[in-house]
């Protein structure tokens, strides 16, 4: 995890603001380093073009850290890096990826010596050998790209938009692109959009005739630095285009009713091997932390509800890593003040029934009997339940902050879901551990650099609401139409506001469900061996026992609970899908009425 800060302006170098800096800081904290580069130009309006590059560390690859910006010194071409490329070209990276990409990088920008090549056509070339190296990586990442061999600069989101990164424009006509917004509210960011790498050719754009000094700060959606876009598309791409990982959906209807699905099914084998395959690459391997502590302090911890999804990546977790190794389970939960009053006026029977306003949170009820789970099918390893318990007055406290690093959104759902994140990804709380029996929990902060998110699940295997009423309304077709656009616009919607959240307190989120291979093979398969619907229960089982167990398994995402069934976690597969604002209990906490799209003031 990395945070990135570039500017290109035509009076002077342009840093950061202190803020921006100290926020970058935080994302990465083992390193800070800033490199500029001035272009010379002959345009009547100025005659030198400014490129900063500012890049902060959290080094999680590799034996030391590779501090930021690359620069190569051969050609000054510069890299700022925010990701973790998990493959090139189908082959796993081992090592550090910053170095690796940065090479393939200048590979594919470097002038051919060919004789028979001329410059002009060569320049087109590179363009489509350094889209061809994007499309080889498996892997989150956001990126500054400045090719000096071409006075271009490149910048980009994967496309399921898994890392931050913004842009916009300051009051000086400054391009700024970073990892979190740098400004004031008034200032105009937005997200990078995630439907291609963009490239600013500073030749053209710089040239004689041609000036971005004379534009207005409200000019940005006009593209006055002439960004053009190398957009994804399907592997059968023209040139000049990305090959996008992400294969159409299987919109295949079944003939008749579907064969039943059950944990002996070949579809929930594979499935399982799929996922642990994608778990693996992201916790093995993983750097110590500093001050970490062998047999004591966790390198990975999941950000944990107790339900399916996160539960499910736990319980892989424990066959992939050495038994030796802690996991932390994260469980936040909040006091609500409407929720305490309504259980002090004896309305909610629930909560006036159990010790503590924490305690009486949904996410906290399940994860503690998730955990409990946890414990039994897995007894050799040591899981450790953090309880974080967040009184209403701390979330006013850190109110402001939340809200400074999810810019540009700004809605009632979107505080509700990042304060849930915010104060889960601090890790800070109570900690139970296996045999501590009725001793007292102890205030503990989790070590662990890694955050396991169950995020992508709902989407891929039908887990919302609206799943089951798009089937009840338009069979299969409806069905498939709806799972369809949850994935279509995965890469524009909140993965980089969540990720500014996350990564404040110097932990990087890893979503295994969101892995490339892993999405691409989930789609290639048919509808009903992702998800119950329309399936009719097998009724001439010889095995009545495991015709029992499988039993009141729902619908939603049945091929992920059949996973955790066959695992052991019984009562996990079975869980309701709840959303983290209400399962945490952060939503609405002043009024009953006000609607998650409204805008905050």
């Amino acid at each position: 995890m990395c945070g990135i800060f570039f500017s290109l302006s035509t009076t002077g170098p342009v840093l950061p603001t202190e803020e921006t800096c100290c926020l970058l800081r935080t994302r990465g904290p083992d390193s800070l380093r800033v490199h500029t580069v001035q272009w010379g130009i002959n345009n009547k309006d100025c005659d030198s073009v400014y490129l900063t590059f500012v890049s902060t560390v959290l080094s999680l690859r590799g034996d030391y850290v590779h501090s930021q910006p690359l620069v190569d010194g051969e050609s000054q071409s510069v890299l700022c890096w925010n990701g973790e490329a998990w493959k090139v070209a189908g082959t796993q990276v081992r090592d550090n990826d910053t170095e690796h990409i940065f090479q393939l990088l200048l590979q594919a920008v470097k002038p051919l010596s060919t004789a028979g090549d001329p410059e002009t056509t060569d320049r087109r070339n590179a363009v489509q050998r350094l889209a061809d190296v994007i499309s080889s990586i498996s892997g989150p990442f956001s990126f500054v790209f400045y090719d000096a061999f071409n006075s271009r600069l490149f910048f980009s989101r994967d496309c399921l938009g898994r890392r931050s990164l913004l842009q916009g424009l300051d009051e000086a006509r400054t391009l700024k692109i970073c990892s979190v917004c740098d400004g004031t509210f008034s200032t105009h960011f937005e997200e990078v959009d995630t439907e291609g790498v963009y490239m600013i050719d500073l030749g053209n754009t710089f040239s004689q005739d041609t000036s971005v000094a004379i534009a207005t700060a409200g000019d940005v959606q006009n593209n006055i630095y002439n960004i053009q876009t190398l957009p994804w598309c399907q592997q059968d791409s023209p040139a000049g285009h990305l090959k996008t990982p992400i294969p159409h959906m299987n919109k295949a209807v079944p003939q008749g009713n579907p064969p039943p699905l059950n944990t002996e099914s070949p579809c929930v084998s594979e499935l399982e091997l799929r996922l642990h395959q994608s778990l693996k690459l992201r916790i093995q391997n993983v750097p110590e932390p500093p001050n970490y502590t062998k047999g004591r302090d966790a390198k990975v911890a999941v950000l944990f509800s107790g339900g399916l999804d996160c539960t499910l990546l736990a319980r892989l977790s424990h066959d992939i890593l050495p038994s030796s190794e802690t996991i932390d389970l994260l469980n936040v939960a909040f006091e609500n003040p409407r929720v305490a009053a309504a259980a002090a006026a004896g309305k909610d029977k629930t909560a006036k029934s159990v010790q503590s306003v924490y305690e009486s949170c949904p996410d906290r009820m399940t994860g503690r009997a998730a955990f409990a789970e946890l414990e039994k099918v897995c007894p050799g390893r040591n899981w450790r339940f953090v309880a974080i318990d967040i009184p209403y007055v701390e979330t006013c406290a850190h109110r402001d902050q939340v809200k400074r690093l999810m810019r540009p959104h700004n809605t009632e759902m979107d505080l509700s879901i990042a304060c849930a994140l915010y104060f889960a990804s601090r890790g800070q709380g109570v900690a139970s551990e296996i045999g501590a029996g009725e001793s007292q929990p102890i205030p503990y902060t989790t070590s662990a650099r890694v955050l396991l998110s169950g995020l992508g699940a709902d989407e891929l295997f039908a887990g919302y609401g609206r799943h089951g009423i798009a089937f009840s309304r338009s069979g299969f077709e409806g069905l498939i139409d709806e799972i369809n656009l949850d994935v279509s616009r995965l890469g524009k919607r909140n993965l980089g506001r969540d990720d500014r959240i996350l990564s404040n307190w110097g932990r990087e989120a890893r979503y295994p469900y969101l892995d490339e291979e892993f999405v691409a093979w989930v789609l290639q398969a048919p509808v009903w061996e992702k998800c119950g619907f329309g399936v009719l229960e097998s009724s001439d089982s010889s095995d009545h026992e495991t015709e029992f167990k499988e039993t009141g398994i729902d619908s939603e995402k049945k091929a992920l609970r059949l996973v955790a069934l066959k695992l052991g976690m019984t009562n996990v597969a079975r869980e309701k899908k709840r959303a983290i604002q209400f399962g945490s209990r952060t939503a609405k906490m002043e009024k009953g009425r006000v609607k998650g799209t409204e805008v905050l003031s």
